[in-house]
């Protein structure tokens, strides 16, 4: 990956009114980190999506804030969203030490298709759609690359110790026997329910039904007379 820079400006700019940065089309921010005080800044919509676009959550990007010398290099995390819209609202730019390793969430792509979906003798499930792990901030992987085409029948399924991970660099947070994707059994058809009034054979007639033709309707027993009891104290 080539090495990407991300503007930023020190902002005086808090809590509500914020608002008036995304009307200019910056995004407010936080810088922050192991032994970093954390620092308010903006940075402009478009070079973020555009940064964050190659970037994504793992790659390392050099922060270079307005008015200071050295950039910093930190991990784009944490991006808030308008649920409506899908604009971007804050981000947060965590800063690191390149010889420190740092835990990251690392997304899990299923590619290919598996056999088994193409003879439509099941569906795939994906189970697991990130993996936490531990590493130097330079081998932080884009993502986990998981294969479909070993799935060839139902019951089939990938496992994390199955995808392709450099353990000698990268230590998993989870266990290697989770399963990532597997492949479930199609839907049983539904069956239709038979027409109201129709009785099915071996089942009795639904309570109040009408007679089925030719069947005498069962004579209603009339209810005991009820004796009225006094009260008791």
């Amino acid at each position: 990956m080539p090495d990407l820079k991300l503007p930023a400006k020190k902002r005086d700019l808090l809590g509500k009114k914020v608002k008036n940065l995304r009307v200019k089309g910056l995004v407010p921010a936080n810088v922050y980190g192991k032994k970093v005080q954390s620092q308010a800044v903006s940075v402009k919509k478009d070079e973020l999506k555009s940064v964050f676009s190659r970037a994504g959550e793992t790659g390392v990007v050099q922060l270079t804030i307005e008015g200071e010398k050295e950039t910093r290099p930190i991990l784009i995390q944490n991006l808030h969203r308008d649920p409506v819209t899908d604009e971007i609202l804050h981000v947060d730019l965590r800063q690191i030490i390149l010889t420190e390793k740092v835990t990251a969430d690392i997304p899990i792509e299923v590619t290919n298709e598996s056999p088994a979906v193409q003879q439509k003798l099941g569906i795939l499930i994906q189970t697991l759609s990130e993996i936490q792990v531990e590493a130097l901030p330079m081998d932080l992987p884009e993502k986990f690359l998981a294969d479909a085409s070993a799935l060839l029948k139902v019951g089939d399924q990938i496992t994390i110790k199955d995808l392709s991970i450099d353990r000698k660099k990268i230590e998993l947070k989870a266990e290697e026997d989770l399963v990532v994707a597997k492949i479930e059994p199609l839907a049983a058809e539904e069956v239709a329910p038979p027409p109201a009034g129709e009785v099915v054979e071996g089942e009795a007639p639904a309570e109040g039904a009408a007679p089925a033709e030719g069947e005498e309707k069962p004579t209603e027993e009339k209810p005991a007379e009820e004796k009225e009891e006094p009260a008791k104290e």
